[in-house]
């Protein structure tokens, strides 16, 4: 089994790449999270997971083990599939989607492209206890602050994907932000 790539991109979309390791081509799908931390990059390592089905092989890529951790996580749960997965992982961070799943957001969960509701309470049910390996980044006050000005984003009428990239790159840029401060620069950004 592949388990770590590490090359040049050959050529790549926000789901696929082509990695090029000494001579040899690698197709493997990434998450658009994954995309974007690896873009304009000369040289990328992923680490890998390898699916092996009766008439393929495919290769998913990952940016970082905890998002790998994450996407084997997903496909342990009846009913979701590598390419679902790698959907869930592109529509919400993994940081997000730990917290919404100890929290029991439900409807964050259903935000993301491709879950049901059925879906999103099997997701909570079966991952709940198995999340305290998984070591994420931001903080428990960082997705409050994130999680609400989304919120409060998308009941104005923002796209859902839309806030929650400005909110991300905002809250990238400082961590420690205000929710108040958080969508007024938000709004701004916006051009409202």
């Amino acid at each position: 089994m592949i388990g770590y790539l590490r090359g040049k991109i050959h050529s790549s979309k926000p789901t696929q790449i082509i990695l090029d390791v000494n001579g040899v081509g690698y197709q493997v799908n990434i998450s658009v999270a994954t995309f974007e931390e690896i873009s304009g990059k000369p040289e990328v390592e992923l680490f890998i997971y390898t699916n092996v089905r009766e008439d393929a092989i495919q290769l998913f890529g990952f940016s970082t083990e905890t998002e790998k951790q994450m996407f084997e996580l997903l496909i342990s749960i009846t009913g979701i599939g590598p390419k679902l997965a790698l959907g869930v992982l592109s529509g919400i961070r993994v940081s997000d989607l730990k917290n919404a799943i100890l929290k029991n957001d439900v409807p964050r969960i259903t935000a993301v492209p491709g879950i049901g509701k059925k879906t999103a309470e099997r997701l909570v049910l079966e991952l709940r206890g198995k999340l305290d390996n998984l070591s994420v980044a931001t903080g428990e006050a960082n997705y409050t602050v994130r999680s609400e000005a989304t919120s409060a984003l998308v009941s104005l009428g923002y796209n859902q994907k839309t806030a929650e990239k400005i909110v991300n790159d905002i809250l990238d840029v400082t961590p420690q932000i205000s929710l108040e401060a958080l969508l007024t620069q938000a709004l701004k950004s916006m051009g409202k």
